[in-house]
């Protein structure tokens, strides 16, 4: 079992930066790769960064390159997705959640889900 929290969401003005913050618990095996993904009003939940916990590779959907940065602090068991030059199209819940690996952003690979934290954005 993998429990997943997330926080550091909250109001900004476009341009400016956040940094989410998701503290993992439980089955390693099950969270060897943690994801965050997005679901803004009336869209599809879009799979935006992922790594691995060993090795740390990270993988990024093409629309975020550049802007957002996926890390992690495994003495914590933390993952952190920085977001720069946030723009109103990035008003979303954010979401991480856990897998034993990547094999690409389909959520149903992901068996393991946060509750959420909401970014809004401001032009």
């Amino acid at each position: 079992q993998v429990q997943l929290v997330e926080s550091g969401g909250g109001s900004v003005q476009a341009g400016g930066s956040l940094r989410l913050s998701c503290a993992v618990f439980g089955d390693t095996y099950s969270s060897n790769c943690m994801g965050w993904f997005r679901q803004a009003p009336g869209k599809e939940r879009e799979g935006v960064a992922a790594i691995y916990s060993v090795g740390g590779t990270t993988y990024y959907a093409d629309s975020v390159k550049g802007r957002f940065t996926i890390s992690q602090d495994n003495a914590k068991n933390t993952v952190y997705l920085q977001i720069h030059n946030l723009k109103p199209e990035d008003t979303a819940m954010y979401y991480c959640a856990a897998a034993p690996i990547f094999v690409g952003w389909h959520q149903g690979d992901f068996g393991y889900w946060g509750q959420g934290t909401q970014v809004t954005v401001s032009s």
